[in-house]
């Protein structure tokens, strides 16, 4: 999102952690955009529309030297995402999210180098993929980097979910990019407590105009037939400054079942000035390890203020 209107103004913050009133900076932010998309479960149709959602976001520091920041999203007339983030004073931040807030596995289910979307995303339905949990009224800390390295660690209360997350940029190796998560959910049934346990490593490397990256995932869950597999690569290439184009592929195992889940998609992106062109055409057979093959394609153009 891109800044539409900043007002400086000082406010008199509401008192936290007996601090006293401390100054503050809102901004709104937004986006003008028109998107056009078509996936297969709309017979003979299309979509067109505008983007419908706008950011507000204020931030301050307390006399303790923290930092308070909160962001409220109106999406389609209603409130939808929002959070509020603490910046510690001996480094790193703590977010609470009330609503639409990620964890350190679903911020990294799928980071294969792309110019739009996810191979398995812009398609009829929901394909299954391996991306721990997340949900309302979670907390998640995040550390400064330490040499290139930064960790995550992350609960969601109304899930019982809890993960931690690893990102590391070795400063030795110029252009690589490793990451780990790992997340365990307990579920507690009528006549026993199931816990399953999620994770995924990825690398990343980038030399000049090319990036590749390779993905492994994993549930392990005690019930029969439930355990999950995923392997998913991709590869970007910029043409210029301006131009990029990516292919992605991504497939899923599931326990017990003879299909697996493959999907498969190109993405462009193209920028001149403030305007941003991008899309996708992608692919999913065998949907949620069944028999059905869905497609699907989308377009984007988008101004920034």
């Amino acid at each position: 999102m891109n800044n539409l209107k900043k007002i400086g103004l000082t406010a008199l913050g509401t008192t936290l952690i007996a601090s006293s009133a401390f100054a503050a900076d809102m901004s709104v932010t937004g986006g003008a955009s028109i998107s056009f998309d078509q996936t297969s479960d709309k017979v003979g149709g299309s979509s067109i529309y505008m983007g419908d959602s706008i950011n507000f976001t204020a931030s301050g520091e307390m006399d303790s030297g923290v930092t308070v920041a909160v962001a409220y999203e109106i999406d389609g007339g209603a409130l939808d995402d929002h959070s509020i983030t603490f910046g510690m004073v001996n480094g790193g931040t703590l977010r609470f999210g009330g609503s639409g807030d990620g964890t350190s596995l679903s911020s990294m289910d799928d980071v294969m180098p792309n110019a739009y979307e996810e191979s398995w995303d812009i398609v009829a339905g929901t394909p299954t993929i391996i991306n721990g949990d997340s949900g309302n009224n979670s907390f998640k800390y995040t550390s400064e980097s330490m040499g290139g390295t930064v960790a995550t660690l992350a609960y969601v209360h109304d899930a019982n979910y809890m993960d931690f997350g690893l990102t590391m940029t070795p400063e030795a190796v110029d252009g690589l990019t490793v990451g780990y998560a790992r997340g365990d959910t307990e579920t507690r049934g009528v006549a026993a407590q199931v816990e399953s346990t999620e994770s995924t490593l990825y690398a990343t490397y980038a030399i000049g105009s090319v990036t590749v990256g390779y993905q492994m995932s994993e549930l392990d869950s005690p019930t029969a037939g439930a355990s999950l597999e995923s392997k998913g690569m991709g590869i970007s290439y910029a043409v210029t400054d301006n131009f990029s184009f990516a292919y992605n592929t991504h497939k899923l195992e599931k326990e017990n079942d003879a299909e697996d889940q493959k999907a498969a998609g190109f993405s462009a992106s193209y920028t001149q000035g403030s305007m941003t062109l991008g899309g996708a055409k992608n692919k999913v057979e065998n949907m949620n390890n069944g028999t059905s093959d869905v497609s699907g394609y989308e377009m984007t153009l988008s101004f920034a203020f």
